[in-house]
């Protein structure tokens, strides 16, 4: 490695290039040296890096790694087994269990932070040596509404159906429920040009690190209540229409389904929804107007992230960020688009190649006669022996330990412990199960619950592939070594394959798994079948879909749209009544409770909470909250306070600040224990992508019972 190792970024779908290289004086010393950092250019970050990326190389030598398996004794406490024993418990627990229950009581849990290869291999692992239909992954709680919302208008779904340095040129950008200033800084260098035009818009209820941006004639900030922003796109949609601002010749050769459409937003004039959302109705017809005129100048991009599609409606909203966009006459233009922005790092790729409950590999259903004929035929396996579609990931949690559900479950690259909606409830269910295997970097709240612990490959010790925010397809090469007892997943598959007396093949090979992927996904939406190692390597530009003998398609919809008519279809969709569930027995007004991420953290914060300097930075978890609201319950900036509901309830410190809304609350969600987010949130979810609601639990916050500054202050210690 002696010229470094090009790669790119752990963390988020903005895939940051980077390169990797051991110091100088490493060659020299006995003691294992961390390896160098460096921003590398390239189109999504152009050399430069986040908090997060440059410290990235300081897990690799953590002291808290886990290089052994760990299996739990009957104390409770995880003592070291060899691999052939954690394989032997796993193979008699899988047998057992299906021989009890029947094969869907065994249950698998992926991530979007997996290669392409051990997404593909983990789905195909399920539904082969596992015989389950019981898989999904915490891409559910990230893309799913967005995803669903793009395969019905469009017939596919592609996070930015575009490169993302096409932004650099936009006049206007609307972007909604996305800090990106925090979640992916680099990004941010892809608003300038629209920033420069006056032509920023921000959706969001807190005056973000993004919404500043638009100060200062860089453009507007609209600060809807919490979960209207549904209302406030038919609000903008309505305008369109009514002051004649419509595409109407992309709407009339390129698009269904527009009278109803019209229809269906009539009654949202701007002073209607300004009642809904309290964005003031001249703002409305500003940033409509601003809109169609970008159009015409450099360009119009509306971008959604999750801030507007963590709801029980977020597949509706997405869907009517895309009527608006369709309005426009955006999506396939030459100068503007719409777009979700994928969080996860493979959230993208993790989603196309089969870790999803309804899905197979290429983006295929699983329903399919078709679909299902040809993965049977790759797979060198009878069509029936592939299960049929399991549940999405809330549904498969709430089943843990239940008489019907999954009693046995492998966890890949997830932290349900705290990432999941209604925690409390999910670690009862982590803890009712007959086994529970989670393979990880270090011991996260998830694997501390576990029967058996496997430790894993980190990022800059393998080989593979992971597909960006724009579907392109990079390579993840290796600059070091694993420690000793560190396997691969790829490598525990195809053991236990081999114990379980799996049918087709399994590899611990990248490569070779990833030319299997390439026949899987021949044909299907994600059509990698024209990209290879080889070509990766040489540093040409791979969007999918890539059939084999073209160049790929860096840029959708140019021509059509992937519905069999080749035209984007109009849904009429609209607000509808919300039933989530509070706390009937509480005094006063509830609060509702927003979530979301911070500059220095990542995720659930496994990972980033054990990096010294970015716990130094954010040790703790603080709610954001509006000096009016604090004043009303004697709290002071810094104060200890109680976050509840009929859930949960969360111990943190008041962080006072005006940017917020008066009768909203902000909590990040990277923190366990008594600081989790998630102890609130409830498991309600989007009846078409199962996306739960993150964004509007209601919340009662007081000032905290005596003792609990105490109780704090003791978890401040914790990594």
């Amino acid at each position: 490695m002696a010229d470094g190792a090009a790669t790119h970024c752990p963390y988020c779908a903005l895939q940051c290039a980077m390169t990797l290289t051991a110091p100088a004086t490493a060659a020299a010393s006995l003691e294992a040296a961390p390896l160098e950092v460096a921003g590398r250019d390239f189109p999504t970050n152009r050399s430069g890096l986040c908090h997060k990326g440059w410290t990235s190389a300081s897990l690799l030598e953590h002291p808290g790694r886990v290089t052994e398996p760990l299996l739990r004794g009957a104390d409770g406490v995880h003592r070291p087994v060899s691999w052939d024993e954690a394989l032997e418990r796993i193979t008699t627990a899988v047998k057992a269990t299906r021989a009890r229950y029947g094969p869907d009581a065994v249950g698998v849990f992926g991530g979007g932070g997996l290669t392409n290869e051990k997404a593909y291999q983990l789905g195909k692992f399920a539904r082969l040596a596992l015989g389950t239909s019981r898989i999904d992954y915490n891409g559910r709680f990230c893309m799913s509404s967005a995803a669903a919302a793009g395969m019905r208008a469009f017939g596919l779904d592609r996070g930015l159906p575009f490169p993302l340095a096409d932004l650099d040129a936009a006049s206007t950008i609307l972007l909604l429920g996305s800090n990106v200033a925090e979640t992916m800084p680099p990004f941010v260098q892809h608003l300038q040009g629209a920033r420069d035009a006056g032509g920023l818009m921000v959706v969001d209820p807190r005056r973000s690190a993004t919404a500043a941006f638009t100060a200062d004639g860089g453009g507007l900030h609209l600060q809807p209540l919490p979960g209207t922003d549904l209302a406030l796109l038919l609000g903008l949609s309505h305008v369109v229409i009514h002051e004649g601002l419509a595409d109407a010749g992309f709407i009339a050769d390129r698009t269904t389904g527009y009278a109803a459409l019209a229809r269906s937003v009539a009654g949202y004039w701007p002073e209607r929804v300004q009642s809904l959302t309290g964005v003031p109705a001249g703002l409305i017809r500003d940033s409509a107007r601003r809109l169609a005129e970008g159009r015409a100048r450099g360009g119009s991009y509306i971008l959604t992230g999750r801030g507007v599609e963590q709801h029980v409606d977020g597949t509706d909203t997405a869907t009517a960020a895309i009527n608006l966009a369709l309005l426009l006459g955006l999506p396939g233009s030459a100068r503007s688009g719409y777009g979700t922005l994928t969080g996860q790092g493979n959230g993208q790729g993790g989603r196309e190649h089969g870790q999803k409950a309804d899905q197979l590999p290429g983006y295929r259903k699983i329903t399919d006669p078709a679909a299902r004929a040809h993965m049977a035929a790759v797979w060198g396996v009878p069509e029936a022996s592939i299960p049929g579609p399991g549940v999405p990931a809330v549904e498969l949690l709430k089943s843990l330990g239940q008489p019907d559900g999954v009693r046995c479950l492998f966890v890949h690259g997830a932290n349900v412990a705290v990432s999941a909606p209604d925690a409390n409830v999910v670690i009862a269910g982590l803890r009712s199960l007959d086994f529970l295997v989670v393979c990880d970097f270090f011991v996260s709240e998830t694997a501390a619950e576990a029967d058996l612990i496997l430790p894993v490959t980190q990022w800059a010790e393998e080989e593979g592939t992971l597909t960006n925010l724009e579907g392109r397809v990079l390579r993840r090469r290796r600059a070091i070594a694993p420690p000793p007892g560190v396997r691969s997943e790829l490598w525990i598959m195809t053991r236990l394959a081999e114990l379980l007396d799996a049918p087709s093949t399994f590899s611990e090979d990248p490569e070779t798994v990833f030319e299997e992927l390439r026949l899987a996904s021949a044909g299907g939406a994600a059509d990698y079948s024209g990209i290879d190692y080889a070509l990766l390597d040489r540093g040409v530009e791979a969007y999918w879909p890539y059939p084999a003998g073209s160049t790929g398609t860096p840029r959708l919809f140019r021509d059509s749209f992937a519905h069999p008519d080749g035209r984007a279809v109009f849904t009429p969709v609209a607000p509808r009544r919300r039933t989530l569930a509070g706390d009937p027995e509480a005094a006063g007004t509830p609060m509702t409770l927003i979530t979301g991420r911070l500059l220095e953290h990542y995720q659930s914060g496994a990972q980033t909470r054990r990096v010294a300097a970015l716990a130094a930075a954010r040790p703790e978890a603080r709610l954001q909250l509006h000096p009016a609201a604090a004043a009303a319950q004697g709290i002071a900036d810094g104060d200890v306070v109680a976050v509840a509901n009929a859930r949960g309830e969360v111990l943190c410190r008041a962080e006072l600040s005006a940017d917020i809304r008066p009768e909203t609350v902000f909590l990040p969600f990277h923190f366990p224990g008594l600081e989790s987010a998630n102890r609130l949130t409830e498991a309600a979810t989007d009846p078409v992508s199962g996306m739960p609601e993150f964004k509007t639990s209601k919340v009662w916050v007081r000032p905290a019972r005596a003792g609990a500054r105490a109780e704090v202050l003791q978890m401040e210690g914790a990594p």
